[in-house]
């Protein structure tokens, strides 16, 4: 998990999806990747589960040293010379992109925004990720998302990843170098001579990672308004128990404090890197 915010900002949201990853891998090892958690406040924010003994590993980052050897050493060299604008979007969003790509592609692992609950074991994923969108006339995705990754050290597709955000960055436009970023590549990809297959990775439905749209979480804390809409929520909570329920605990901390889920609200990409180590999904094996 990468958290390149303020330590202040690390709250009730968080702290859950923690909680959630432990309760379903209580044998794994969660990296933190951040600035701010190298304090004693950071110690006590991570008390509850290191007492239990569960594994935490808070690590600033150097970002020279992560980015070294790939192609996103350049860029980072770019930016401290101010050769360019980081843009618009704060720069805190778009290091976590890239941060999570580098990782996995150095370490291998998983990779989870901290808006993710996890209800099931992810133990037998391998070198996939998630649709979070699909054509409802030709049923292909239309739209993937970065907000989970699960892939080998060295994966080929990372390196794409790396390249193509080192390549096209642009820091005024929210999603191209995270969400949009992947779609684009794994497009490409298939419209070539290249498939997924060859690549060694799959794109899961979004029925695996993104049951529900965002849009549509408010649907969960009100009563149905006709009949179409009970249908909706009876489908979705017979999937929620098996699934991985993206944006759920957006919505816990949306209804708790009044919220509208609004990125200026809660961005699931201030702060997000999770990572986990991989033969048991989130033990031991290609941590950092």
């Amino acid at each position: 998990m990468t958290w390149i915010s303020s330590i202040e900002s690390f709250g009730d949201r968080e702290r859950f999806t923690i909680e959630s990853l432990f309760k379903s891998h209580p044998n794994s090892c969660l990296v933190l990747v951040s600035n701010s958690f190298d304090c004693d406040r950071g110690t006590l924010i991570l008390k509850p589960f290191t007492d239990k003994g569960l594994k935490v590993l808070p690590i600033k980052p150097d970002y020279a040293y992560i980015f070294k050897d790939t192609s996103a050493e350049k860029w980072f060299e770019r930016l401290k010379k101010g050769m360019f604008s980081p843009g618009a979007i704060p720069l805190e969003q778009n290091l976590s992109n890239l941060l999570r790509l580098v990782l996995l592609y150095k370490y291998g692992g998983t990779y989870l925004d901290t808006d993710v609950i996890i209800l099931k074991s992810l133990t037998n994923l391998h070198n996939v990720i998630g649709a979070q969108t699909v054509d409802p006339v030709t049923r292909k995705w239309s739209r993937l998302n970065n907000a989970v990754l699960i892939f080998d050290k060295n994966h080929p597709l990372l390196k794409r990843f790396i390249d193509e955000f080192s390549r096209t960055f642009n820091g005024n436009k929210w999603g191209h170098n995270g969400p949009y970023l992947v779609s684009r590549v794994i497009a490409r990809i298939n419209v070539s001579s290249s498939s997924s297959s060859d690549l060694g990775f799959s794109v899961l439905p979004p029925s695996a990672f993104y049951p529900v749209d965002w849009t549509r979480i408010k649907g969960f804390y009100r009563a149905s308004a006709n009949e179409s809409e009970a249908s909706w929520s009876r489908k979705r909570l017979t999937h929620l128990p098996i699934q991985v329920a993206f944006e759920a605990a957006c919505a816990q901390t949306c209804k708790k404090k009044k919220y509208t889920r609004h990125h200026d609200h809660m961005n699931p990409q201030e702060s997000t890197l999770i990572f986990f180590s991989y033969t048991n999904k989130y033990t031991l094996s290609h941590t950092i």
